[in-house]
């Protein structure tokens, strides 16, 4: 009997270029690939961004779409189960540990700052020292000038001192942020829901220590792909699992 097989996808870097609306071409190439093997969406996004970049009916377009890095998980259009970071810390610690945050930010000297330095999602908080709301002309410029000073790296550190008690954990991804959610809340939590697999796959761009497809690349339960570009996962997943 053959293995039974699904495949997971990371969004940014890995079916679109970062925040950016994914190609007609890939959408199709992937309705193509359910033929073959079932297909889920791994993002750390909440569902709203995701749809953005896959398109409005996302839920309904793949087998699997675990928003949140699978803390908002759904299944052939139907929620399966939703997590929440305010029920992990309650509001004093999450209090204490945003009024930090924003501090940290006032304090930081980079050159530009815009607004929305902290996104509250279902399951856990996206910082970012910048402000989501810069341009992508901004964001490509802080995403360069991260690289040379570490602003983002050095910040997590601190954030680890700080608040080693309150059982968190950190991920750099995309271009100007990072995660914040509890251990074991990373994209390794979507695993439980598809345990009836045999092989588990899975492509991401940051599959690097420190980045947030590290932990379910490096999993016991999947086989790893780290991917270049949208290209790249095309390529790939052709390789493997289209026929010859």
């Amino acid at each position: 009997m053959a293995p039974k097989v699904i495949a997971l996808f990371d969004v940014d870097g890995t079916l679109t270029l970062p925040r950016k609306r994914a190609a007609d071409e890939m959408l199709a190439f992937m309705q193509e690939l359910k033929k073959f093997v079932t297909v889920g969406i791994v993002g750390g996004s909440d569902l709203h961004k995701i749809a953005e970049q896959l398109g409005e009916s996302c839920v309904h377009s793949f087998d699997y779409v675990f928003s949140e890095n699978g803390l908002v998980a759904h299944k052939d259009g139907k929620l399966l189960a939703q997590q929440s970071l305010k029920a992990f810390l309650g509001d004093d610690k999450l209090k204490q540990f945003i009024n930090f945050v924003l501090h940290y930010i006032a304090d930081l000297d980079i050159p530009i700052k815009r607004g929305t330095f902290i996104e509250f999602r279902n399951g856990m908080l996206n910082v970012s020292p910048i402000g989501r709301n810069c341009s992508q002309e901004e964001r490509e410029e802080f995403e360069k000038f991260d690289l040379a000073t570490g602003i983002r790296k050095t910040f997590v550190e601190v954030l680890r001192e700080k608040f080693t008690d309150f059982g968190l954990t950190y991920s750099i991804g995309g271009q100007i942020s990072f995660d914040v959610f509890p251990k074991g809340w990373d994209k390794t939590y979507c695993l439980q829901f598809v345990k009836e697999f045999d092989e588990v796959h899975f492509f991401g761009d940051k599959t690097y220590e420190g980045g947030n497809d590290f932990e379910i690349f490096t999993s016991e339960r999947t086989i790893g792909h780290t991917v270049t570009s949208p290209d790249d996962t095309k390529a790939q997943c052709t390789a493997l699992f289209l026929p010859k």
